[in-house]
């Protein structure tokens, strides 16, 4: 009912790519099982049993609202883990998955972006295990990122370097907006690596 509320959900849905029906709070029963986006002032019309997510929870990152939807449709479903999956190279390829479900798959050019957003991830979502893989097609670049990355988020984490053979795909029109690399990331979020945990350079002096 709040214009400036219902403008944020919509914009956000729509860079999401996420359909949704515009329903008025007396519309809305109890068996009614979807998602539904509201404000605070407004919770007190829908029925308690429904799940939801308040106006102020659309103020972040989309790759983090869309695990903050994803959370509140998969949780008892699946495991509370957050796997991040980078395939570094010229093109840095990265796949993030929350509750076993792909929210980001994208491309990056510059490393100090990329730790930047894995930052805002890793801060944003809340998860019993945090994994971040990396593939070891370029050591270099690999190192820069765990390293970065180490000085940025203050918290532990798992760290994997896994193997990328055979993680690079066939891609019609060669590597037509970086699907090569995106899909490499993907595949290297299903691999196991060598696996170290992470403790912040805070902690260990």
């Amino acid at each position: 009912m709040y214009g400036r509320s219902y403008y944020k959900f919509v914009n956000t849905l729509k860079n999401l790519k996420l359909n949704y029906d515009s329903v008025l709070p007396e519309e809305i029963t109890s068996s009614d099982r979807r998602l539904i986006l509201t404000t605070m002032r407004e919770s007190s019309k829908i029925p308690a049993t429904s799940l939801v997510l308040f106006d102020d929870e659309f103020d972040y990152d989309p790759t983090i609202v869309r695990g903050k939807i994803v959370k509140k449709l998969e949780s008892g479903l699946h495991r509370s883990s957050l796997v991040i999956g980078i395939d570094p190279g010229n093109r840095i390829g990265l796949s993030v998955f929350y509750y076993e479900k792909e929210i980001e798959s994208s491309i990056y050019t510059s490393v100090e972006e990329l730790i930047s957003h894995i930052v805002k991830i890793l801060v944003g979502l809340n998860a019993d295990r945090k994994v971040v893989k990396v593939g070891n097609g370029n050591m270099a670049i690999a190192r820069q990122i765990t390293d970065m990355l180490n000085l940025r988020f203050c918290s532990h984490f798992e760290l994997e370097f896994v193997d990328e053979r055979r993680t690079s795909v066939r891609v019609k029109n060669y590597n037509k907006r970086g699907a090569r690399d995106r899909l490499s990331a993907r595949y290297i979020t299903q691999r196991e690596g060598y696996r170290h945990l992470v403790l912040p350079l805070s902690r260990i002096g």
